[in-house]
Parts: C-alpha cells; sequence; structure tokens
C-alpha cells in the first residue's frame, strides 16, 4: 500500500502564553525566539497511522509539506519515525495561500508523485484549527473522503474505518484510492528512534516549485484567498465582581434578577 501523509510546520503549542506574539500589522504570528516550529500534532498521529498500515500490509510511505525550507525539519521527523521519502513545496508564489489554495498545491504535488492507495491529513491543524485541506484535496482529486479516523484496517482491497463522531462512533467501508483525515484517537505517535534520526538525517529532500507541480498561478497565492482576514489579535479578557446585597434574600434575588436584565443575561 502507497501511502502519502500530508504534514504541516505550526508554532510549538506548548509555548508558554508570554512568548506568544502577533504582528497586527501584517497579520502572522511572530516565530518566538529560541523555540523551534513543530510538527502538527494531528499530522503526527496520520503518520503513525501510515506507519501501522504499513507495518502490516507493507508498501511505502511519502511526506508532503508545504512552508519555508525549515519545514525540511518536521519532514525528516517523519522520516525518523519510518516513512519512506519526503518531499518539500516552497515557493514565494504559494506566500499567502489559504486553504483552498493550499489543498490545490497539494493535490497538484500528488499528481506529481503518481500512484498511491491511500491520502492521509491530521484532522485540523493546531494553528487555524480549520480542518479543510483534507476534505478539499478529496474533492481536487475526485476520491472518497472520511474524516476524523480512529482506526483504520485494510482488507480485501477496502478500507474499514472507525470514525468519531458526537455519541460514539461510525464505521465505513471505502475504496481506494482514498482521503483520511486522522483524529487524535489514534494514540500517541511512536518516538523517532535512534536509527531513524540518523537516517533521516543521511536523506535527501527534494524541493519542489510551482512550476515543478505545474500550478496554475491564478489559484496559489494573496491573489488567490477566498476570504480576507480583517484583524487578528489576542484578544483581552477582563473581569468584574459586583456583590449583590439585601436585607433578605428575597431582596437579594430581586436585585440580582434586575441586574441580569440590565446585561440582557434574562
Amino acid at each position: 500500500m502507497d501511502i502519502i501523509v500530508c504534514v504541516k510546520q505550526v508554532p510549538d503549542p506548548e509555548i508558554p502564553p508570554a512568548k506568544f506574539k502577533l504582528d497586527t500589522e501584517s497579520k502572522r504570528v511572530v516565530p518566538p525566539e529560541g523555540i523551534p516550529s513543530v510538527i502538527n500534532p494531528y499530522d503526527e498521529q496520520a503518520v503513525e497511522l501510515a506507519l501501522r498500515l504499513k507495518e502490516k500490509h507493507g508498501g511505502k510511505i511519502t511526506i508532503l509539506s508545504i512552508g519555508e525550507v525549515s519545514a525540511k525539519s518536521i519532514v525528516k521527523h517523519a522520516l525518523s519515525m519510518g516513512a519512506d521519502e519526503g518531499i518539500l513545496l516552497t515557493d514565494t508564489a504559494f506566500e499567502g495561500s489559504d486553504s483552498f489554495s493550499i489543498a490545490y498545491i497539494l493535490s497538484q504535488a500528488i499528481k506529481k508523485v503518481g500512484h498511491c492507495d491511500l491520502i492521509l491529513c491530521g484532522r485540523q491543524s493546531a494553528d487555524w484549527d480549520e480542518g479543510l485541506v483534507g476534505p478539499l484535496v478529496a474533492e481536487n482529486l475526485g476520491f472518497p473522503l472520511i474524516t476524523l479516523a480512529e482506526e483504520v484496517e485494510f482488507s480485501d482491497g477496502e478500507l474499514r474505518v472507525k470514525r468519531v463522531s458526537l455519541d460514539g462512533y461510525q464505521v465505513f467501508s471505502v475504496r481506494l484510492p482514498s482521503v483520511i483525515t486522522v483524529s487524535h484517537e489514534v494514540g500517541q505517535p511512536r518516538l523517532p528512534s535512534g536509527w531513524g534520526i540518523i537516517s533521516a538525517s543521511q536523506k535527501d529532500i527534494p524541493v519542489w516549485n510551482a512550476s515543478d507541480i505545474n500550478a496554475d498561478s491564478s489559484r496559489i497565492g494573496t491573489d488567490a484567498v477566498r476570504r480576507k482576514l480583517i484583524r487578528l489579535f489576542i484578544p483581552v479578557r477582563e473581569r468584574k465582581c459586583t456583590i449583590i446585597e439585601g436585607e433578605t434574600p428575597a431582596e437579594a434575588s430581586a436585585e440580582l434578577a434586575e441586574k441580569l436584565r440590565e446585561k440582557g443575561v434574562i
């Protein structure tokens, strides 16, 4: 089974709140000094699921990521876990792309990779939490899609997927090739082995640009975005306490009700 896993570089979710800063003018997160970005945790769990399938059924795992040259580190992290190959997609033309454009770029890269049986993505990214890229890749490629997978088994040419739902789980059978987004219920991803780290450090990571994947310039970058980010800010939370007094509990209750009406709560 040939599997492609799409991974993303994100700011470390464990950074101290004091280190988290925004550039409100450019509407971007400022990378904290001395704290490197990491692989999106949900994508790391997608890599783990791919490795479990490979251990049972054989095949090859290819990692795809969009980002700057520094994103090679997360591709190599996936390789150190046990993936076989990694490709980085980087080009100034990709800058400012939204989820729709990112899914298009990944879809073009998948077509260039060639044959694959399964495409895995994390359920969402840990920075923007949109969860759009996986479904949009499926739409672009015309592949079946199942989201929020916690277990995947392969038998008789089909995948049997256990999907998380609000009140339990659902089980689907889906043909190949298909796209699956992986939920955190998959469990803890494995740690890279010592040999895996050494092996990954020695592997070459091909870098593809827009022309390498035959990307349509009208579908990538800032000119192709379908929504505009108006403002990016850290919310300020204020807490105030008002003491409600009354000679009797009934008077205090009536005063409380009046205050709540003034605030529009009741």
